[in-house]
């Protein structure tokens, strides 16, 4: 079975054309990589040409498509298969992409959240599979949970369960998801960028410099990889800013742990690039704020998929969206 599936992301979009094996695994064959581009009209644009190239290329058509799935930030509506208003997707308000994408490319489509998708593709494939209860953890450009509960994928009334992010984990702090000190403004690639520029901002003001920052004038550039690289070189200002942010992801997944007592705890992205800076500080704060018994039956790792989930996150809801009427 041929499957296509999109991942767009607030940086960049993928289109991968994968297929199932004899044993119902699902595979990636090849896919197309750009950078998000600015409005839905033009990333969709780019996301169904790429797609047709695939196709070209590969010598299908789109009848041989079983199906597209589409991963994307939420809040989204996937029952009416409409992108509702993403904070790292600005302009994507009400886009009902799974109606469009039937129209132009003529295959059955099913869109979720990204964070479901991959708690899906991991809870089949990754660090999740043999277990009933799994919380999966964006930790990406922005924070999402996807929720596995007693063996199903739990999305709340209204498609909005597990939007952790918006979590309030300080008074202060910085911001993600519209809200200072939340748990998408302290643990996202933004809210690491937002404390590393604030942290550099002092220390240049009092006459000192940071590897990632030596002027007022590269504030702009910091991102959480520049200051993950300084980090790793040694430099004292960019790992206190990744001992602060794993402070706050660990009060964040304590709070998890105590609510939902799941089995294992998936944290996606930055998490598998930078886990010597964050683990130890994050599994002291869980081990001190999470209830004991709770936070004992609950492992804590990176995304058994790596680099590959959001692709494979893709193709799991390619395979939905083939079972579809």
């Amino acid at each position: 079975m041929k499957l296509i599936g999109f991942d767009i992301g607030g940086t960049k979009c993928a289109t991968i054309l994968g297929e199932t094996d004899a044993s119902g695994q699902v595979n990636i064959v090849e896919k197309i990589v750009f950078p998000t581009k600015k409005g839905p009209e033009a990333s969709l644009t780019a996301i169904y040409s790429s797609t047709e190239e695939l196709l070209h290329k590969n010598g299908l058509q789109p009848s041989q498509i079983a199906g597209i799935g589409i991963s994307c930030g939420g809040p989204l509506d996937s029952r009416n298969g409409i992108i509702l208003s993403p904070p790292n997707l600005p302009g994507w308000d009400n886009v009902p992409i799974v109606e469009m994408t039937e129209k132009r490319l003529g295959i059955k489509a099913f869109v979720q959240n990204d964070a479901n998708a991959c708690a899906m593709a991991e809870w089949k494939y990754g660090a999740g599979k043999g277990y009933d209860n799994v919380v999966f953890f964006t930790f990406g450009t922005g924070m999402g949970a996807g929720l596995i509960l007693d063996g199903r994928l739990y999305s709340g009334t209204c498609d909005l369960a597990g939007e952790v992010g918006h979590l309030r984990l300080s008074g202060h702090g910085p911001v993600g998801f519209g809200k200072e000190g939340s748990f998408e403004g302290w643990c996202s690639g933004g809210g690491i960028a937002q404390v590393g520029q604030t942290m550099a901002r002092q220390r240049i003001q009092m006459g000192a410099k940071t590897a990632y920052c030596s002027s007022l004038d590269e504030l702009p550039a910091v991102t959480a990889k520049s200051i993950a690289e300084a980090a790793y070189a040694g430099d004292e200002t960019a790992r206190e800013v990744y001992r602060m942010v794993a402070r706050y992801l660990g009060r964040g997944l304590a709070l998890i742990i105590d609510v939902l007592n799941p089995e294992v705890i998936i944290l996606g992205s930055i998490f598998g690039r930078s886990r010597d800076l964050i683990e130890p500080y994050m599994l002291e704060v869980v081990h001190r704020e999470a209830i004991g018994f709770s936070a004992a039956k609950c492992r804590i790792v990176p995304a058994g998929l790596g680099e590959h989930i959001g692709d494979m996150a893709a193709l799991v809801l390619a395979v939905e969206a083939s079972k579809k009427p």
